[in-house]
């Protein structure tokens, strides 16, 4: 699963992963045995970025087999939010968290990421 943190105007939150596949990811990762969707999204955020999210809507379910290289998963892609003053800090295996414009994103996005953040920049523009 994966969650996707957008704050105008600083932008969309990504981490550095510090693992393969390397380059720019939304924060996420995989489900644990007992736990919910809803439950790892948001553990998976404070680990990642030491962020305390608060779930605002499923934004989608990726399948594609292969949108993840290491072997095939699925996403379920979530917006959330968080305090404004809430500052992002790289925890477990990510090296760096930072926020990125919608409109300067790096070129190194992992997975199917940039697929998830097109999905969520036509959301926004939809609903402005």
């Amino acid at each position: 699963m994966d969650i996707v943190l957008h704050r105008a105007p600083q932008g969309i939150l990504l981490i550095e992963r510090g693992n393969p596949p390397h380059g720019w990811a939304l924060p996420g990762g995989f489900i644990d045995c007992g736990e919910s969707a809803e439950q790892a999204a948001v553990r998976e955020a404070l680990e990642e970025t030491g962020l305390a999210v608060r779930l605002t809507g499923l934004l989608g379910v990726y399948s594609d087999p292969d949108r993840d290289p290491r072997f095939h998963t699925l996403s379920v892609a979530y917006t959330v939010e968080c305090d404004d003053d809430a500052i992002p800090c790289a925890g477990d295996d990510a090296r760096n968290a930072r926020f990125f414009p919608l409109d300067a994103l790096p070129a190194d996005i992992a997975f199917d990421h940039r697929r998830i953040i097109a999905d969520f920049a036509k959301k926004v523009s939809r609903s402005a």
